[in-house]
């Protein structure tokens, strides 16, 4: 035992930085520090190759099949994203309220988008918020207030009349909508898995688009010229088909449509980021998809063609400086992950922990 509460050594590589390595950190209270604490004598150690706790920018805690969950599955939830690395998620929409989260330093930490804003009939039943054009920039403004610093819009969704995915709002109610959350200091993203929507949604000033399935050559350049985020989820996207196979009697059209999104998804992806677009690590946690997903996001990046230092980046050092959250650095609370392996050489080793230290404290 330490003969000092509260301070850890984390030795071996310290990965401040894609580049930025050191050989050891330690942590004093909670937090970062570089510098050996004064008196401190047999202190537990922690070795390997360490990352700032990794990130799942579209993670869905308290959200279920069915819409909101009991607090005890919502942390089963958590607990699952932890095990995995994850200690920070921006929350993509629930309806559930979390911020009991914020109470346990044992939890991973949460950034919310508040509920899910969705046109009436057009999303799952129990998720969102379900309204018409006339209401959304009043539901925009209570979900800025009642988020951290995130909106989240259903930008599209199956039309039954016309039996494909089609935009959910008209372009002046999303201009105005957005709008009203920049003057809230929030940004906002959208569900979008069409191509239809994006440029509307782009030229009126979003901040990122999840899934961006419809991304097209075309949209590209605008994409990139007005740096909007893509967080591409492409374990979810990966349930394409099975979705597809289930809509093929009632809806052909959307079934076809929704197997050429899938088909192309590693190509879209690529392309996005070869623009210089944004990628980050989401993996769409929560609803029907189990957590713990964030490793094997990361993989899918690789596999679409984002070199590995890229993908890692898009889950731990440039997914926490977009959300305003920090790394390794001096003073920083104390959220790493250490690995037995370099993950920069091969990412798959983030699916294998040695040990998760949070808010200072080793939790696994």
């Amino acid at each position: 035992m330490s003969d000092r509460a509260g301070v850890l050594h984390v030795k071996g590589r310290v990965l401040v930085g894609p580049e930025d390595v050191r050989d050891e950190l330690w942590v004093v209270d909670g937090r970062i520090s570089y510098d050996r604490p004064v008196g401190a004598r047999d202190i537990p150690t922690v070795e390997g190759w360490a990352l700032p706790g990794l990130v799942d920018a579209h993670c869905h805690v308290g959200l279920g099949p069915h819409g909101p969950v009991d607090e005890d599955i919502a942390e089963k939830q958590a607990l699952t994203d932890r095990e995995a690395g994850t200690l920070l998620i921006r929350d993509a929409g629930s309806p559930s309220d979390t911020r009991w989260v914020d109470d346990r330093e044992d939890l991973p930490k949460i950034i919310r988008a508040g509920r899910h804003i969705a046109r009436t009939r057009r999303y799952i039943r129990g998720y969102a918020h379900e309204i018409e054009p006339e209401d959304l920039v009043a539901y925009v403004g209570q979900e800025a207030r009642r988020g951290d610093g995130w909106v989240k819009l259903v930008g599209d969704w199956i039309d039954r009349e016309l039996g494909d995915l089609a935009p959910t709002w008209p372009r002046e109610a999303v201009e105005a909508a957005i709008a009203e959350a920049h003057r809230l200091g929030a940004r906002v993203t959208a569900h979008c898995f069409s191509e239809d929507s994006l440029q509307d949604l782009v030229e009126s000033g979003i901040d990122c688009i999840e899934h961006a399935t419809g991304l097209t050559e075309d949209l590209i350049p605008l994409f990139a010229a007005r740096g909007v985020a893509i967080v591409p989820t492409l374990v979810n996207i990966a349930t394409f088909p099975k979705l597809a196979d289930g809509g093929d009697s009632k809806f052909p059209r959307w079934s076809a449509h929704m197997r050429r999104l899938h088909e192309r998804r590693y190509d879209t992806v690529r392309s996005a980021y070869d623009a210089g677009i944004p990628v980050f690590v989401g993996t769409d946690a929560g609803g029907t998809l189990p957590h713990g997903l964030v490793a094997a996001e990361v993989a899918e990046l690789v596999t679409a063609g984002i070199p590995a230092v890229e993908a890692l980046a898009a889950t731990t050092w440039a997914a926490r400086a977009w959300l305003g959250r920090p790394g390794l650095e001096e003073g920083a609370a104390a959220d790493l992950v250490v690995y037995e392996s370099d993950p920069r050489a091969d990412v798959r080793v983030l699916a294998a922990p040695r040990r998760i230290v949070l808010n200072g404290k080793i939790v696994g």
